[in-house]
């Protein structure tokens, strides 16, 4: 009799266990996280553009000044320039990231998942580092 009760209670243990709720893969923790580094910028992508015009138009009313002040030109060209390179690099890294696995082996996934950390940080630090920028010539 305690055999059947032991064996019920462990059979019950591992149907609980094979049904229940799994917990989530290393590799979809890493994919979890690589989205998050993205969405923490992604909001501020229309900003921006936005502060690239702001930029461009000061260089413009700069240029239409007498006397010219080509440091500050320079300087405000370099931010537009900036600014549109962040951009654009948000837009590379999203055209290029595979959300899917494919046929790929889960050391593979993991590879591709870390690599992608990687670039979609460098993305994120250059999107804070200009809108600091930008923050700091245009306000």
């Amino acid at each position: 009799m305690k055999r059947t009760i032991l064996f019920l209670i462990f059979s019950s243990f591992l149907l609980v266990k094979a049904c229940g709720p799994k917990s989530p893969s290393e590799n979809e923790i890493l994919r979890e996280e690589v989205i998050a580094v993205h969405d923490e910028v992604m909001p501020k992508m229309g900003n921006l553009k936005s502060l690239e015009r702001r930029a461009l138009e000061k260089v413009g009313e700069l240029e239409k000044g007498s006397p010219q002040d080509s440091a500050k030109i320079q300087e405000y060209k370099a931010l537009a320039y900036d600014l549109n390179h962040a951009h654009e690099a948000m837009f590379k890294w999203m055209r290029q990231y595979e959300p899917k696995d494919g046929e790929q082996s889960p050391e593979e996934i993991k590879q591709y998942l870390e690599e992608q950390m990687v670039l979609v940080s460098a993305v994120n630090v250059e999107m804070k580092e200009v809108l600091a920028k930008a923050d700091e010539l245009l306000n």
